[in-house]
């Protein structure tokens, strides 16, 4: 998978005001025209446009940008003089983009994307298996599996300091946010390039404590009482297979969190589905029903493709998918359910 990133879309006028920019330098003022507007843009009131943008208030986007609020009114102000446009709506609950103000964030957000990709490919620490390497990733395939795994990693590469950010929020690392993602999805983005480690297989769980001797019979299954996820995990297939066979009555408890429904069933607040490498590695699971190949989902490897090249990122994906390799077994689900 490797489909390129396309810029977002912005008129005419300011795509070519930002190939200007990039051909000229953004901060060179003093030898271009001083009639002409492109010649006044720089990026760091291109900046100041994308994060008030961004966070709707002057105070906000002062702290974000480390300078003061006075600077950000009067930065924007003479940027609105120079270009002859509103670019905010200034109202009590905060500055809105105007559409000249969209137009401008837009060819903020193109020129930021350039800038990142140059400084990914002429960093010095792109040239060894050395320096921060970021990982993105949702505490559930974190907690039990991959925490493990990077402990090892660490232990083969000890000059590279690894930092993990939670979470199963939209990917930016086309921004520099991460280097790496793992995600459980079937549709990764395809601005990213990577490769398919796994499939993800899901299973019905309940507290072995409650279920000492046998479980409930598939046509009985659903009358028990459940967890769920909250509408932020309503991607899942699990959320809506509970929610479509699963009286409202009987759903004792959502989360938005899959490895925090892991930890309700364990507490006894019900039974609910989960992935099996979580749930078979949870100390007081058990399995209550068979695997769902409907529910199933893909483990995706996945980096942006100016840093692919990277040795500290080349030494974590190929670490990584010779390490999944070898637990197969668990995430597909291949482990025995016992009856008695």
């Amino acid at each position: 998978m490797n489909v390129g990133h396309k810029p977002c879309g912005v008129s005419a006028p300011l795509m070519r005001d930002a190939d200007m920019m990039v051909r000229h330098g953004v901060h060179d003022r003093a030898r271009r025209d001083p009639g002409d507007p492109a010649g006044q843009l720089s990026w760091d009131d291109l900046r100041i446009v994308k994060i008030l943008g961004e966070c709707g208030n002057r105070a906000a986007t002062a702290t974000k940008l480390g300078i003061n609020v006075s600077t950000v009114s009067r930065r924007v102000a003479q940027l609105e003089q120079t270009l002859g446009v509103v670019l905010f709506d200034r109202r009590r609950s905060g500055h809105r983009l105007t559409a000249e103000g969209l137009e401008l964030r837009a060819l903020a957000e193109r020129v930021e994307l350039d800038i990142v990709s140059v400084a990914r490919r002429v960093t010095p620490a792109m040239q060894g298996a050395l320096g921060k390497l970021r990982i993105t990733m949702s505490d559930s395939l974190l907690l039990n599996f991959f925490t493990p795994l990077i402990a090892d990693f660490k232990a083969a590469h000890a000059a590279i300091v690894v930092e993990v950010f939670v979470g199963n929020g939209t990917l930016n690392l086309a921004r520099d946010e991460s280097d790496i993602a793992l995600r459980a999805t079937k549709n990764p983005p395809e601005s990213l390039v990577g490769r398919k480690l796994a499939t993800i297989a899901w299973a019905p769980y309940g507290r072995a404590a409650d279920f000492p001797y046998k479980i409930p019979a598939p046509n009985a299954l659903y009358d028990q009482v459940w967890v769920s996820y909250t509408a932020s995990l309503s991607n899942l297939q699990a959320a809506y297979y509970v929610e479509s066979r699963v009286a409202a009555r009987n759903i004792s408890y959502r989360c938005d969190s899959v490895a925090a429904i892991g930890a309700a069933v364990a507490a006894g607040l019900g039974l609910g589905f989960l992935p099996c490498m979580l749930g078979d590695s949870m100390p007081g699971l058990r399995r209550v029903g068979p695997i769902m190949a409907e529910l199933n989902d893909e483990l995706w490897l996945l980096t942006h493709p100016d840093i692919r090249k990277s040795q500290r990122v080349r030494a974590f994906m190929n670490f990584c998918a010779d390490a999944v390799a070898r637990q197969k077994p668990l995430i597909e689900g291949h482990m025995p359910l016992l009856v008695a």
